[in-house]
C-alpha cells in the first residue's frame, strides 16, 4: 500500500484529510497525491447558464494551470518531502474523477462534507457515492478525528465472508502500529426469546468470533480481543456507543454484509455509522464478484 488520493476541495476540511493521509502514508511507507476536481460553467445545467456572456466561460488552461499551481502549494505546504506525491487537476464530476483516479491509488483519504456544509445528513453526495463505488478502501476522516498513534483499532463483523474482506488491511494497520485490535459481533434482541435462548446464542456467537480471531488474527497474540455484545435498536448506533465508550482511534469495516448486496447493506450500516460517528472509520468494499 504506497499511494494515499485525497481530493481536495481547499476547504479545512481538506487539511484534515491530508492530515490522516500523512499519518497512513508514513506507516505504510508511502506517499499523498492530491485530487482536484472542477466543473466547467459550460458544463453546468442550462437555466443556469442563461444569460452568462461567452466572455466568462472558462479557459480551461488557465483554470487548470491555477488550480495545479494551488495544489503543488498545498503539497509544499503540509507534506514532507518523503511523503509527497502527485497533483492533479480534472474538469468533471468530483465523486466520478476520485472513482476514475483511484484505479491507481491504494486508499481514499477524505472527509465527509466540504464546501457544501453537509455533515450528518447526507453524506455529501460526493462522499457517498466514493463510499459506494470505490475501488479502493475509503479512510473518512472529521475534524474531530483523531488517529493519534492508531492503539486501539475496532473490526466489525457479521461472520459474513464479505466482512472477512476487511480483517487483511485492519491486521496489517495493527502489525505496523503496535496497536490493540478488538473484533466485535453486535447481536439484536430481537434475534433470541428468552433467557436461555439469549444465553445460548451468546455463548454461540463468542465461541464463533473467538475461532474467527484465531484464524485471522493469531499474530497480534495478547494485543487482540474480541467481544459480542447485544443492543436494542439500530446496529449503526450500537457500534457508535461501543466506539465512544471505549475510545478508539480506527474503526474498520466492509461496505457489504451478509446479504452480499453491497450498497444496500452499506447504506444501512458501514454509511450510518459514518454519519454518526467522529471517529475515523476505513470502508473496505469486497471485490464485486462477491
Amino acid at each position: 500500500m504506497k499511494k494515499f488520493l485525497v481530493p481536495v476541495d481547499f476547504s479545512d476540511l481538506s487539511l484534515v484529510a491530508i492530515e490522516a493521509a500523512k499519518k497512513m502514508a508514513s506507516l505504510f511507507g508511502g506517499y499523498v497525491s492530491f485530487i482536484h476536481s472542477h466543473i466547467p460553467i459550460t458544463e453546468l445545467d442550462e437555466p443556469y447558464a442563461l444569460g452568462v456572456s461567452t466572455n466568462v466561460y472558462q479557459n480551461f488552461e488557465e483554470i487548470q494551470a491555477s488550480l495545479e499551481s494551488r495544489l503543488r502549494e498545498l503539497s509544499r505546504q503540509y507534506l514532507d518531502e518523503e511523503v509527497r506525491g502527485d497533483v492533479k487537476v480534472v474538469a468533471g464530476n468530483p465523486a466520478q474523477s476520485v472513482i476514475y483516479e483511484a484505479e491507481n491509488a491504494d486508499m481514499i483519504v477524505m472527509s465527509t462534507h466540504g464546501r457544501t456544509g453537509f455533515k450528518r445528513f447526507l453524506l455529501g453526495s460526493v462522499a457517498e457515492k466514493i463510499l459506494r463505488m470505490a475501488p479502493v478502501p475509503v479512510l473518512i476522516v472529521e475534524p474531530e478525528s483523531n488517529l493519534g498513534n492508531l492503539d486501539k483499532i475496532l473490526v466489525t463483523t457479521d461472520f459474513s465472508e464479505n466482512s472477512e474482506f476487511a480483517f487483511p488491511l485492519a491486521l496489517e494497520i495493527a502489525q505496523k502500529s503496535s496497536s490493540e485490535l478488538t473484533l466485535l459481533h453486535v447481536l439484536n434482541f430481537e434475534q433470541i426469546e428468552g433467557e436461555s435462548m439469549d444465553r445460548s446464542l451468546l455463548d454461540i456467537r463468542k465461541q464463533r468470533i473467538d475461532l474467527l480471531g484465531k484464524e485471522f488474527f493469531k499474530d497480534l497474540e495478547d494485543r487482540f480481543h474480541t467481544d459480542v455484545i447485544l443492543y436494542d435498536g439500530s446496529a449503526n448506533k450500537a457500534i457508535c456507543d461501543y466506539v465512544e465508550e471505549h475510545d478508539f482511534r480506527l474503526l474498520v469495516m466492509s461496505t457489504a454484509g451478509r446479504t452480499g448486496i453491497n450498497y444496500m447493506m452499506m447504506g444501512s450500516t458501514t454509511a450510518n455509522v459514518v454519519r454518526l460517528t467522529n471517529t475515523a472509520v476505513l470502508s473496505i468494499r469486497p471485490p464485486k464478484n462477491q
